[in-house]
């Protein structure tokens, strides 16, 4: 099999222009690939079997709210640091191209092995290859990103239907380190035909950041954990899966420079939603969303007053949280080290005097 791999210099279209909406589209990949027969020789030379050249273009789809998040939700002056700092954080995150893509194709026959696989390193906004595959039918998918991310990983993938990307197991995890976007494509590759196959990849994880005013409050410590969210993603059929009991996201706290706010943000893939909840006119706001009755994801904060006491806030939101957005909730600590969250459709739950024997394991 040979190969041919030229970077081109990323071209940032986002740059010089405003963001129009709350979607942006960034086109990464250009992946050309000779699907050629292994052996075009048969006893009556029918040469239809033979290979021919196939053109895959892979598109990377990045939907998010990141900015509109960022402009609405931190406006004011007092913001100004806090913003910067969750938009450095998140920089990799939501980012418009792929340090690295890896490749299946798969039979549709049978029990759905995988056929052939490829990975590789591309640090560029476009990149092509050429490759060598029989003509036949196949189901493609392909996965960005998912090298340098410690706390997920594409298993079970020799088989179309079981290939998944797995967060590790632990009783507390740290937040994603990149974004990972996902693809599914069926190929019908067919002889002596000019195809072109257009892929398109999608955001799979998310963000969500915890804003707090520290300006009335005396703390020694802080610690924020989230949970509420999905464990796994299924490249097949795009579907994530919740366990029974939440998986526990630690959050990483953003260094400040000025202000007396505290940021604390966390990279995870999305919460339960219910099927109320989705509008129609989330085709060009697929952000929006009313929220229900029930938690769909939580935030744990614990805060060690100067007294050596902790007071346990726990905020239920019941919006869900989708791939490809950011969510940032904001609120106050008052002096007993309670959060008083500004949106009042945010649950929310007190203990004062807590200790860590009064954990539990929440079932969302």
């Amino acid at each position: 099999m040979t190969h041919r791999h030229t970077h081109n210099t990323p071209a940032r279209a986002a740059q010089g222009r405003p963001f129009p909406t709350l979607r942006g589209t960034v086109g990464f990949l250009l992946l050309t690939a000779a699907l050629l027969l292994g052996s075009c020789s048969s006893i009556d030379e029918d040469l239809d079997n033979c290979g021919h050249d196939y053109e895959l273009n892979y598109e990377l789809r990045l939907v998010t709210n990141m900015t509109t998040e960022l402009q609405t939700q931190l406006n004011t002056q007092t913001d100004v640091h806090v913003a910067d700092a969750l938009r450095h954080y998140l920089q990799n995150i939501f980012s418009d191209f792929a340090h690295d893509v890896d490749l299946s194709f798969y039979d549709t026959q049978d029990d759905s092995t995988r056929l052939h696989h490829e990975a590789h390193i591309m640090d560029a906004n476009q990149s092509s290859y050429t490759l060598y595959l029989p003509m036949r039918q196949y189901m493609h998918m392909a996965v960005a990103n998912i090298t340098d991310n410690n706390q997920v990983s594409l298993t079970q993938d020799e088989l179309c239907h079981t290939a998944r990307l797995q967060q590790v197991q632990a009783d507390t995890l740290r937040p994603h380190s990149t974004g990972l976007f996902t693809a599914r494509q069926p190929m019908d590759v067919l002889a002596d035909r000019d195809q072109t196959f257009n892929v398109k990849l999608y955001m799979v994880n998310c963000a969500t950041a915890l804003v707090l005013d520290t300006t009335r409050a005396h703390i020694s410590r802080m610690e924020v954990l989230a949970t509420g969210f999905a464990s796994s993603f299924s490249l097949a059929d795009s579907t994530y899966s919740f366990p029974t009991v939440s998986p526990i996201f630690r959050t990483d706290e953003l260094s400040i420079t000025e202000g007396n706010e505290a940021c604390f943000c966390s990279v995870n893939m999305p919460s339960r939603e219910l099927p109320t909840q989705r509008l129609v006119i989330e085709t060009t706001e697929p952000f929006v969303t009313q929220g229900g009755q029930d938690a769909l994801w939580q935030y744990k904060v614990y805060i060690t007053l100067p007294n050596g006491k902790i007071t346990e806030t726990i905020l239920n939101v019941n919006a869900p949280l989708r791939a490809g957005q950011l969510k940032i909730i904001k609120g106050k600590v008052d002096d007993m080290g309670v959060v008083r969250p500004t949106d009042a459709s945010v649950g929310v739950s007190i203990r004062l005097d807590w200790n860590p024997g009064m954990s539990f394991d929440p079932q969302l």
